[in-house]
């Protein structure tokens, strides 16, 4: 008879962490991090397959390794605040939640299943001043920490994390952060000269406390480019929606295009001169070219009697 193969618990916990710490470490790095309106969400991901996204109205989810694993985690955290929104009220859904409900999903599956999950995730929650921000780090094996100010995951992450606080401060502008994060993703972790990045290599997203219930918004195209130019006096992604079609969480105009537009848009109006335009028929006039109340008379339906 033959006897079964024996491994001790602490062996076998510690071989898990060490597969999903490798299965994390070959995979692109997700910086986040504060700044005076919100939070930022920088990614290398010249991919389409996003690592950000929104969850709920304040609350974004950001994620390291495997894809298939923690897009499952992702639609399982909007199907917990959607019904936890529905049936209770929208403030009762915070990422303080949504971290514990993931916390017991990664722990359990570390513990009871031969294969650990080989991500890393990020909840955050943007609140109404920057002391109630709130900023949670998930690992393989469903410990949570609260972070402050910045924090990596994925690739080399504690060399970078290490640099990007010590070169963190609150108050930073939108286009700070972004160089500074951008800057810690390039940084090479052996000493060498940094890469460089386009803005094509990036995933940037925000939760910007300034807008008013869902205040998840991803920057593309030449914000992004304007953003990340040292020289563009652009510092903070404008406070109004573009109204993509489709693409309501989007903003991707510069702010020194949107001006010209608007310029030319009111030179334009200005330059119509309103008398000159015709009047629509079945357009009723405007109040002051009605004539006195006195000679107006309102047909209804009912008797005047």
């Amino acid at each position: 008879m033959s006897m079964p193969f024996y491994v001790s618990p602490e062996q076998l916990m510690k071989d898990k962490a060490d597969y999903a710490r490798k299965g994390i470490a070959r995979g692109r790095s997700v910086v986040v991090l504060q700044y005076d309106r919100g939070i930022a969400f920088v990614a290398e991901n010249p991919q389409s397959l996003r690592k950000i996204s929104e969850i709920y109205d304040r609350i974004a989810f950001a994620a390291v390794g495997m894809y298939y694993e923690f897009e499952n985690l992702r639609v399982a955290g909007i199907r917990y605040a959607d019904l936890r929104g529905y049936s209770y009220d929208r403030s009762d859904v915070t990422a303080r939640g949504l971290a514990n409900a993931y916390a017991q999903t990664l722990g359990t599956v570390f513990t009871q299943e031969p294969k650990p999950y080989e991500i890393e995730l990020c909840v955050a929650e943007v609140g109404r001043t920057e002391e109630r921000d709130q900023i949670y780090r998930l690992t393989y094996d469903g410990s949570v920490s609260d972070q402050h100010g910045a924090m990596v995951m994925g690739g080399a992450s504690a060399a970078a994390e290490e640099w990007i606080k010590a070169r963190w401060n609150p108050g930073l502008s939108l286009a700070d952060a972004l160089a500074l994060a951008v800057s810690a993703l390039a940084a090479d972790p052996a000493g060498g000269e940094p890469r460089v990045l386009s803005p094509g290599q990036l995933e940037v997203a925000v939760l910007d406390r300034h807008r008013p219930r869902r205040t998840f918004r991803r920057i593309v195209g030449p914000l992004l480019v304007d953003l990340l130019n040292a020289d563009s006096p652009t510092a903070h992604a404008p406070e109004t929606d573009e109204g993509i079609p489709g693409h309501p969480d989007i903003l991707s105009a510069s702010l020194v295009d949107t001006a010209e537009a608007a310029g030319q848009q009111g030179s334009s109006s200005t330059a119509t001169d309103p008398s000159s335009v015709e009047h629509d028929p079945r357009v009723p006039p405007p109040s002051d070219e009605r004539g006195p109340a006195s000679t107006q008379r309102v047909e209804t339906g009912d008797d005047p009697t």
